[in-house]
Order: structure tokens, then C-alpha cells, then sequence
């Protein structure tokens, strides 16, 4: 009998120590904005016979109970297991390519007993978890140090983009750019790979520009790497060949909805009914919200359905038209706090590899927030990103609260570490 009662406190003294150990703010704030957005979604749904929303709003719950039992898992336990895990990621998009589930001209789902599941969600984590392996207590000595990360992140981003997802794939790139700079990598290496862009653009729009830029780009390589001539040269010629692939990579590649959406945000006006659509529509939206907003379920502009889709990549919208310019800040307000708090967790982890995890689940959260909202108010292109914790989506919503998961269990093992100092 009193060995039963040892036990039971025991129990009951480790659980009160799991409770005392958690950081309430990673779980608080999510758990508020995805109960916003399910009455946006709902509002968005309204007099359609539509119930999406309550799946949503279903996940707000169970989300955080997922937070707390991955909490209790000592990440460096995956570690044995981050190999096999990436093998069967670029498994599921390969099969996701050639027998997925279609839907608005994209085939990036698979189908479970009646349920779709995006792969491509799940492979951020494990880009995330690939990356930090390779990364931990790296030294950027040579070149090879960034190729192999570069390497590992290419073939996930690859499979993602022929679906096609353009704005996944975008995310798998604010990932691994975010996780070399944390882990140390020189800023003008990262500029040098940023560059890329630059050099697309000029050989799209100004070719001319090119005589220019080129060689500013061979003199930051020749003076910030090592081997300077040969690796001058080979990034000089590399840019070469992105200014010559880019611009057949537009004409050939990219569908003619991406082309439209990424260029029509310099001037939505000039194709109001075709690619600036979704952009021109959003900003009315959000504009007719005023200071206040018309209240949840009230939005008029919502109700009649002016943006297709708009429980998913543009939610931000009926945000805006129900809760106003106060809602708007408030609901940036809370995901700077969660951004934040990501940061810290980072800067007072156990080890590197945990502390790249929570770089990598924070370089994701915030490239998608600036992104999405920078899309919804015409100061970026449209591109397919949701809304973290707010854009409807199940697969993307239950990788957002595994990603905290992981999080709180760095925090919870910093945290024991600094109280036994």
C-alpha cells in the first residue's frame, strides 16, 4: 500500500514538474488565433452549406495536447532516425507526383481513408531536422560546408516545385538561408547565394545590367572566400548560367497563373479580372474594414464571395474587413510575440542542433507571416503561402503545432539545464 502511494506521488510530483517546466506562451497565442480564424473561415463559408471551419476550430484543441506530448520528447532521440525519415519524405512527393490527388491545378495531396494529406507540409519539418543534423557545430572553412546543406534541401524543393507549389518551395529556401546564417555562415556568403535572385531579375527585365552586377558579385566572392581565383571563378560562371537559364525558365516552366500572379502586383490594374484579381479585391476588402471592422460574421465584402478561396491563402483579407486596422495589429502583435519567443528558445538551447531547430521552425513561421500579409495589402505577389495557425489547411495546421511541439521541448531542456547551473 505505501508503495502504491509512492508511486502515485511520484506521478504526480513528475507531472506537476512537466506543467511547472511549460512556457504557456507558445501555447496561448496559437491557440488564439486559430480560434480567430474559425469564425473568419466561417464568415468566408457563410449560406454555402460549407463546414470546413469547424475542422479548424477542432485542431485548436487537439493542437495543443500535440504540443505537450511532443514536448516530453528529447529531440536528440531523432537523430538516429532524420536519415530514414528524409528518404521516406522524398518518397511520399515522388509518389504525390506521379499518383497525388489533383485539385486547382496542382497535384501535391495523397488520399487517406477519405482525408488529403499535402507531403509537401510534412517536408519542412524534415528539411528543418535534416538541415539542423548537418549543420551542428559547423565550421565554414571551405565551400563545401554550404554545397551539402544546398545539396540535401535541393531535392525535397525540386519534387515540391514540379506539383506545382511555387510557394512551398519558396519556404524550403527561407529555411535553409535562415539555418546557415544562425549556424554561422559569413553574410556575404549569404548574399552571394540572395544574388541569385538579382541575377534572375536582371535577366528577365535589364540584361544590360548584367555588365554591372556580375562583376560586383565576383568581387565580394574574391574577397570573402577561400581559394579566391578558382571559386571567383566558378561563381561568376554560375551566375552566368543562372542569367541564361532564368529567362527560358519563365517562358517554359513556370504556368502561365504564376507568371501572371508574380508579376501583377507591380500594377494589379492592368489585368483586374484576370491576374490582379485576388490582389486588387483583398485591398477593398481589407480597406472597407476601417479602424474596427464590421464584426465577425458581419463582413458584407466577405459574404458575397469576392475572393475565391479566401479561407486559405488570403484569410488576412476578411481579417481586415471584420476586425479593422485594430484586429489587423493585433493579430501581428501576437505573432511577433510568438516569433520571439521562438528566438529566445533558440539562443538559450542545449545544444546547436536543438537550437537550429527552433531556428529553422522560426525562419519558416516568419517568411510565411511577411509573405502572406505583404500579399493580401499589393506589396508582394501572389504566391500560394498560407497563413500560419490561420489559413485553412489540416495538414499545414498539424505541422505548425508539431513544430511547436518541438519547440517547447527545447525550451522545457534549456530550462532544466539553467536551474541546475
Amino acid at each position: 500500500m505505501s508503495f502504491s502511494l509512492k508511486k502515485i506521488s511520484t506521478f504526480k510530483s513528475v507531472r506537476k514538474k512537466n506543467w511547472k517546466n511549460i512556457d504557456y506562451t507558445i501555447w496561448i497565442v496559437p491557440f488564439i488565433l486559430v480560434n480567430l480564424s474559425s469564425f473568419l473561415i466561417a464568415s468566408t463559408q457563410r449560406n454555402q452549406g460549407i463546414t470546413g471551419w469547424y475542422q479548424h476550430a477542432i485542431l485548436a484543441y487537439i493542437g495543443p495536447l500535440i504540443v505537450y506530448f511532443l514536448a516530453q520528447l528529447p529531440l536528440n532521440r531523432l537523430r538516429n532516425y532524420i536519415l530514414p525519415i528524409y528518404f521516406l519524405t522524398i518518397l511520399m512527393l515522388l509518389y504525390v507526383n506521379f499518383s497525388g490527388t489533383s485539385a486547382l491545378g496542382a497535384q501535391r495531396w495523397l488520399s487517406f481513408a477519405g482525408l488529403n494529406v499535402q507531403p509537401s507540409e510534412f517536408a519542412k519539418i524534415t528539411l528543418i531536422l535534416v538541415l539542423s543534423s548537418i549543420l551542428d557545430r559547423q565550421r565554414f572553412s571551405n565551400l563545401y560546408h554550404v554545397i551539402k546543406p544546398i545539396l540535401f534541401s535541393f531535392f525535397p524543393w525540386i519534387l515540391v516545385f514540379l506539383q506545382p507549389d511555387l510557394g512551398t518551395s519558396l519556404v524550403f529556401g527561407a529555411i535553409l538561408l535562415g539555418m546557415l546564417y544562425w549556424s554561422g555562415m559569413p553574410y556575404e556568403w549569404a548574399f552571394i547565394i540572395l544574388a541569385m535572385l538579382v541575377t534572375g531579375l536582371l535577366a528577365c527585365l535589364y540584361q544590360f545590367g548584367l555588365i554591372f552586377w556580375l562583376p560586383i558579385i565576383g568581387f565580394l566572392a574574391y574577397k570573402s572566400l577561400p581559394n579566391r581565383k578558382i571559386l571567383t571563378l566558378i561563381v561568376i560562371l554560375f551566375h552566368s548560367l543562372i542569367a541564361k537559364i532564368t529567362p527560358w525558365f519563365w517562358q517554359n516552366v513556370l504556368k502561365d497563373y504564376q507568371r501572371d500572379r508574380l508579376i501583377s502586383f507591380l500594377d494589379p490594374s492592368q489585368d483586374p479580372l484576370g491576374g490582379g484579381y485576388h490582389m486588387l479585391q483583398s485591398k477593398i476588402g481589407i480597406g472597407s474594414g476601417g479602424l474596427l471592422g464590421t464584426g465577425l460574421m458581419q463582413g458584407q465584402f466577405t459574404k458575397l464571395k469576392f475572393i475565391p478561396e479566401q479561407h486559405t491563402d488570403f484569410i488576412f483579407s476578411a481579417l481586415g474587413e471584420e476586425t479593422g486596422f485594430l484586429g489587423t495589429l493585433f493579430v501581428i502583435f501576437l505573432f511577433f510575440i510568438l516569433i520571439f519567443k521562438l528566438i529566445k528558445i533558440a539562443y538559450q538551447a542545449r545544444s546547436d542542433f536543438e537550437s537550429l531547430v527552433v531556428i529553422g521552425i522560426a525562419s519558416m513561421f516568419i517568411f510565411q507571416i511577411m509573405v502572406n500579409i505583404f500579399m493580401t495589402i499589393g506589396l508582394g505577389p501572389v504566391t500560394g503561402i498560407p497563413l500560419p495557425f490561420m489559413s485553412y489547411g489540416r495538414t499545414a495546421l498539424l505541422v505548425n503545432f508539431i513544430s511547436l511541439g518541438f519547440c517547447l521541448s527545447v525550451s522545457r531542456r534549456g530550462q532544466s539545464v539553467r536551474k541546475n547551473l
